[in-house]
């Protein structure tokens, strides 16, 4: 896949442009050469002549390719096919058709790859995220350098119109910044100083001055490309099919080439010239380009579609995975919810103050990076935290910590028990943080978590696709029950420790009937279960690079409804690939067998071949409309 940078495409551009230009000299060449043969009354060894160079002009390149493939071991693929084709031909004395198969055949390829190349660059142009220059502020002047040299911490401007080509924070100024091409969000969103941006996001106005977090290479918008130029690695199995077939495919068609000339010419004494052409033009029709060319691309496309809408999969096997569902898994804090706990209420049970109570929880959560502690972050900004000491945590549990030497446990109802320490019934529906000192409970605070606004339209969607929807989270029971109500998802599990979540998950894997199970979480501690998963979607305002790493679909945003849509564009995707597979192979068939009766010749069997390539790539192309 060339989504490289613009220095390269450049390159790339100059370089096909040399070669359309060899292209055409040596097509006009053999056409010269090959009229001049049939037309100019010259001797049969000058005409011999002329119709040779002429061929091998026309064919050195299939001759070559044909060659190279042999020596690698892959016998039987198209350049084959046509060599065998012409050189039969050459050896029969029929000479002007071997050079016009050649010809014929070079001119399809060259609109193939013409046509193959113009709808890459559709699909790349869409996801065209990288800015290869930085303006970088130095002594109080701006200088343009190449963003490769940009280093950490440097200083660099972007102004109204520009894309920012490096991930930073901002120091100075305020824009409306245009993410779509990451987030596919099209409200731009606005930024001012603290706020951290994305490479790859354009300003729509407004002037920004950016201190560099990350190297050129570590960006957003690299990473993003990285992992679409990986994602045509991971084969779907249509591709691996076609693969596969086309293996399988020539030889069995050589085969019956063979058997063309001689079961008329052995058993009916049929006349040798005329089935030898047949069994040629039968060689000719054969060519597998169509499926070749067409399913990769139509993968390709779907895989671009996605990316511009923000939704980033990571290989065509997975679109042809979430065409085929048995449940959707999700996790709920930060996933289903905004993960953004706000404080509903602080309890003391103890003669502390209630506001000592919240210092003293703010304090010790400050050091996790639980979605929970996030609750806290503000409120700890101002607080002297020089006296906390010892921190240890439990993932996923609680924290012990030391306040000025005094140990506290600060964390939920398990984890307090844990310690042997009594808990008073509290009747909380919401999720409740207990505070208690290594003899007695101290107090405890209530967060709420909302819903996130598209939650309950994407499960709504998904139910169309599959009807099996299961939360499995960390939360306690009323709060996991809340959101399943508010859904109206019948299965959850709730109060899972990470390695609860994981084994559940296996559970669920082990017995599904033969349809994959897609997980969806933000990846604070999801990474395990979105590995495991056959489909694993990231999501969430704070999802990680781990989780990133593990997952095979990532969307970019924080919107749900997006998980719907990647389905959606899956099953459109793999609807278009089969329709090529089938159109490609109906229409072989068919002039395999016109072509066996005589009733097409070699020229109406090449244009057979590109045709019917050009008409599966211009459908391919659907996928992006």
């Amino acid at each position: 896949m060339c989504t490289s940078c613009h220095s390269h495409s450049h390159h790339h551009s100059n370089h096909n442009h040399s070669n359309n230009k060899i292209f055409f000299i040596k097509t006009i060449l053999a056409i010269l050469l090959l009229i001049t043969a049939i037309l100019c009354p010259l001797s049969t060894v000058a005409k011999i002549v002329l119709y040779l160079s002429a061929y091998l002009i026309s064919a050195l390149n299939i001759l070559k390719d044909a060659l190279k493939s042999i020596l690698k071991g892959l016998v039987f693929d198209e350049n084959f096919l046509m060599s065998l084709a012409t050189i039969c031909a050459l050896i029969i004395g029929e000479y002007p058709e071997a050079v016009m198969v050649a010809l014929l055949y070079q001119i399809g390829e060259f609109l193939q790859e013409k046509a193959v190349s113009k709808s890459k660059n559709s699909i790349t142009k869409l996801i065209d995220l990288r800015q290869d220059s930085a303006n970088i502020l130095k002594d109080d002047k701006i200088e343009t350098i190449d963003a490769k040299k940009v280093k950490i911490n440097d200083i660099i401007v972007v102004k109204k119109g520009e894309k920012i080509p490096l991930d930073g924070v901002i120091i100075d100024g305020c824009a409306d910044i245009d993410t779509s091409s990451l987030t596919g969000e099209s409200m731009p969103k606005y930024s001012t100083k603290g706020d951290s941006v994305l490479s790859g996001t354009i300003l729509t106005d407004g002037f920004l001055k950016i201190k560099v977090e990350r190297e050129f290479n570590n960006s957003t918008a690299s990473k993003v490309l990285r992992l679409i130029e990986e994602s045509s690695n991971k084969k779907a199995q249509a591709e691996k099919f076609i693969t596969k077939f086309a293996k399988l495919y020539t030889p069995v068609v050589v085969l019956l080439a063979i058997f063309l000339v001689i079961i008329p010419c052995v058993f009916y004494s049929g006349d040798f010239n005329l089935w030898f052409k047949r069994a040629l033009t039968f060689l000719v029709i054969s060519c597998p380009c169509a499926l070749v060319i067409s399913i990769p691309l139509g993968f390709f496309a779907g895989i671009g579609k996605a990316s511009k809408s923000g939704i980033l999969i990571k290989g065509s096997e997975y679109i042809e995975k979430l065409t085929k569902i048995s449940a959707f898994v999700f996790d709920k804090t930060g996933t289903l919810t905004k993960g953004s706990f706000s404080i509903e209420k602080v309890v003391s049970l103890s003669n502390k103050k209630e506001e000592e109570i919240l210092e003293l929880i703010s304090k010790i959560e400050s050091f996790s990076n639980h979605p929970i502690a996030k609750a806290f972050k503000e409120l700890s900004k101002n607080l002297n935290l020089n006296n906390v000491s010892d921190i240890n945590e439990v993932s996923g549990n609680g924290i012990c910590a030391k306040i000025d030497n005094k140990t506290y446990f600060v964390g939920r109802k398990s984890f307090i028990l844990s310690k042997n320490i009594t808990l008073p019934d509290t009747n909380e529906e919401a999720k409740t943080i207990y505070l208690a000192d290594d003899k007695s409970i101290l107090g405890y605070i209530t967060l709420s978590d909302e819903l996130k606004d598209n939650a309950p339209g994407a499960i709504k969607k998904l139910k169309q696709y599959c009807n099996n929807i299961i939360i499995l989270s960390g939360d306690n029971e009323n709060a996991v029950k809340k959101t399943a109500k508010e859904l109206n998802i019948d299965k959850f599990y709730y109060s899972l420790l990470p390695q609860d979540k994981l084994s559940i998950l296996e559970n669920i894997i082990k017995n599904k009937k033969n349809n994959n199970i897609v997980y969806t979480g933000d990846g604070i501690n999801d990474a395990p279960s979105l590995k495991i998963s056959d489909i694993g979607i990231a999501i969430g305002k704070y999802k990680t690079d781990s989780a990133i790493e593990a997952s095979d679909v990532v969307i970019m945003n924080d919107n749900l409804l997006k998980i719907p849509q990647a389905v959606k564009i899956s099953k459109d995707t793999m609807r278009i690939v089969k329709e090529n597979i089938i159109f490609s192979i109906f229409v072989k068939i068919l002039f395999l067998i016109l072509g066996a009766i005589g009733f097409i010749g070699i020229q109406g069997a090449v244009f057979a071949d590109v045709g019917v390539t050009l008409i599966a790539v211009l459908n391919s192309l659907r996928i992006l409309k």
